[in-house]
């Protein structure tokens, strides 16, 4: 697994073989950064990012190699989570937290925390990669986008198969595919 771009460029960490997680490709990756910084982010003003379902961390080491000034990263998989964790220490990077978490427990506790603080707007950018097989794959955009810890302005990416088609979301702005990669982009 590589970094693409940012001060981390060229950094490369050996993923386990044993691994199930299926990393986002280097042509979907390259892809989907140049569309972030070219359309939707500005990089410059350090947002923070929550990486659901993180796998590998690609996308969440990307995210703080090009200037994210927090990346919280939720994995389930404890062999994936302490492949993370060990990476975010070699890096040293303290904007980087890796959590042990499901998802969906993550953020039905989110959501309370927020019902009760009127919290909302936590996150610049929400990206999610879940397993492609997940049952009730077509609801985690309400499920991230109810939580309301997307910032007004924010981005909610959620990368798929082509399998599903999210045009009709009330939220949806964007999509695109890169070879067998498909992004489809939400604005809360």
């Amino acid at each position: 697994m590589r970094i693409i771009a940012g001060k981390y460029k060229h950094r490369r960490f050996d993923v386990p073989h044993t691994f199930k997680a299926r990393p986002t490709t280097d042509f979907a990756k390259e892809g989907l950064f140049n569309i972030l910084q070219n359309t939707y982010i500005d990089f410059t003003t350090a947002p923070r990012a929550l990486d659901l379902f993180c796998g590998t961390g690609s996308i969440s080491l990307e995210l703080l190699s090009r200037g994210c000034g927090k990346v919280v990263s939720i994995e389930k998989d404890y062999q994936h989570y302490q492949f993370i964790s060990k990476v975010c220490r070699t890096l040293g990077d303290k904007n980087w937290i890796p959590l042990h978490a499901d998802v969906f427990k993550y953020l039905s506790k989110k959501q309370q925390i927020n019902l009760t603080a009127q919290n909302n707007g936590e996150y610049d950018i929400i990206f999610a990669d879940p397993p492609y097989a997940l049952t009730d794959f077509d609801t985690i955009p309400e499920k991230v986008l109810e939580v309301n810890l997307l910032s007004p302005d924010g981005l909610f990416i959620l990368e798929h198969s082509k399998t599903y088609d999210f045009s009709n979301n009330p939220h949806f702005i964007d999509h695109r595919t890169y070879g067998s990669v498909n992004f489809t982009f939400f604005k809360a």
